[in-house]
């Protein structure tokens, strides 16, 4: 029995930091360089493996430099990847992430690579009739089918909802738990009454509808009635991955007894704000003893997650 199972196609990302992004011709010095595995359910199930869920992932890599760092990160962190297939002869995808300091903004330049999509011969069947969450993103195929089996053996379907299109919108009625990105409420809804449109959207069928808004914080709504929580303030370095960390610290969040919805998404803003201040996606990713200090205290303990940054810095040296 595993807590989360989630499927999607893992990327490397080549994060690098500058003062200020250069012109058409222009040149500048790199801060900060390092590699760190992708992919929004890819890194969403690292950080809940992180905070001591039991997890694996299903998809594909190709069998080159990037497919192997890929499928090392993912074990290094204790996620099974029995059916994270291989796929001989293909590239898998490079994601290059540029942050500059002075507009703290982000810029992407990304490889999709030629792994292909997971076949429904492919999907790891027992993993999925033996799960409490199944984690997804896209809703291609093969994730659509991988739902329907997962919910058949009783798991909740949870949905990184991270970019607005109609067809999301008609998926909203097949998941239990629906955490969606500010972009996707920006798509929805013109107003700013989030009480009357989280609770429009619960209707549609979700049990759970947070929205997560930026530097507006976090907003949402259960059965157990709707909440507004105020955004951690950290001295923000990057915010690449924070919102897939913040889905596996509340699929993780979930998990715990007796804890309420409201509870769970301050947990979740703590770990994603702690992650925001290191580069990259994963190397920032907190564990729960550091979450939980820091929401007593609001003071970071970096001794385990430098040792990390350093370890991110090596790149494909330690494959």
């Amino acid at each position: 029995m595993f807590d989360i199972v989630g499927i999607d196609y893992p990327c490397v990302d080549l994060n690098v930091n500058v003062d200020e992004l250069p012109g058409s011709n222009g040149v500048t010095l790199i801060n900060n360089l390092s590699w760190q595995g992708g992919g929004k359910v890819s890194s969403g199930i690292v950080a809940a493996a992180r905070l001591g869920a039991k997890c694996a992932v299903a998809g594909a890599v190709g069998d080159d430099k990037y497919g192997s760092f890929c499928r090392k990160d993912f074990t290094d962190h204790g996620v099974d990847v029995a059916f994270l297939k291989t796929r001989m002869g293909a590239r898998t995808a490079l994601d290059i992430v540029l942050s500059d300091r002075k507009t703290m903004g982000r810029s992407m330049i990304f490889y999709p690579g030629d792994v292909g999509k997971l076949k429904e011969s492919e999907l790891p069947l027992e993993y999925l009739q033996n799960t409490r969450y199944f984690f997804m993103e896209r809703l291609d195929e093969a994730a659509r089918k991988a739902a329907e089996i997962a919910r058949e053996g009783g798991a909740g379907i949870f949905i990184d909802a991270d970019t607005y299109s109609d067809e999301l919108v008609k998926y909203i009625p097949q998941t239990d738990v629906f955490v969606a990105s500010e972009f996707v409420y920006k798509g929805m809804f013109a107003d700013e009454n989030y009480e009357k449109n989280c609770r429009a959207v619960m209707d549609m069928g979700p049990e759970i509808v947070v929205f997560t808004l930026g530097e507006k914080g976090v907003t949402g709504v259960s059965r157990e009635g709707f909440f507004q929580i105020p955004a951690y303030h950290v001295e923000v370095v990057d915010t690449v991955g924070a919102g897939d960390d913040f889905h596996g610290a509340f699929l993780v969040g979930l998990l715990q007894e007796g804890w309420s919805v409201e509870e769970i998404a301050g947990f979740s803003s703590a770990a994603a704000a702690i992650k925001c201040t290191r580069i990259g996606g994963r190397a920032g990713i907190p564990d729960r003893r550091t979450v939980l200090r820091f929401m007593q205290t609001g003071r970071i303990d970096y001794t385990e997650i430098d040792k990390r940054v350093k370890y991110y810095e090596r790149g494909m040296d330690y494959v």
